[in-house]
């Protein structure tokens, strides 16, 4: 019970008690600033040059998984037909071939999707390197001390907005990021 009230005496001295002098020297203007990410990343011509890059590469990987996937349905096809002229084991050995180069296959696939992945991730972080310094350079000049998100506000002024001049920078500096070739 002794310590109830001491709890509650401590508690009530806290709250009663005028703010420090130093707490007020310390008090600093917040000066805050709102940056939409999605609308940068929509409209930066470095995205979209990346964008533009692996879509390519992405076409010609599709256009050869596609003729990889032709002779495989051509190669069962066979199998198919052979099955009543090979022996049980003949026929079980030409299947275990054709099972292993459709698992080569998937493994190809797999390994071109993460190669695709991965320059699209290295790419898009040399456009967020960038971003981050245009921001940082942003919040120095103008004095900011506090940038959020768009996407994580709930309710911001126009005023606050800094996109435009972040992406206009960004478009500027970094018009095009040169994706590198994925692995064949």
């Amino acid at each position: 019970m002794k310590t109830f009230f001491a709890a509650l005496l401590l508690a009530l001295t806290v709250l009663i008690s005028p703010p420090s002098a130093v707490a007020q020297e310390k008090a600093e203007v917040l000066n805050i600033a709102v940056i939409n990410i999605n609308a940068i990343r929509q409209n930066a011509l470095a995205v979209r040059s990346i964008v533009e890059q692996i879509g390519k590469y992405r076409t010609a990987f599709q256009a050869e998984i596609q003729k990889e996937e032709e002779t495989l349905r051509n190669a069962n096809q066979e199998l198919s037909r052979q099955r009543t002229l090979l022996s049980p084991e003949a026929f079980a050995e030409k299947r275990r071939e054709f099972e292993q180069r459709v698992s080569q296959v998937q493994r190809m696939v797999q390994q071109r999707k993460g190669d695709l992945d991965k320059i699209q991730a290295d790419s898009m972080g040399k456009v967020q390197e960038a971003l981050n310094k245009i921001v940082s350079e942003i919040a120095t000049k103008q004095g900011y001390n506090l940038i959020l998100r768009r996407d994580q506000t709930v309710l911001a002024s126009k005023s606050l907005d800094i996109t435009e001049p972040v992406l206009a920078i960004l478009n500027k500096d970094l018009a095009s990021v040169p994706v590198a070739e994925p692995a064949k």
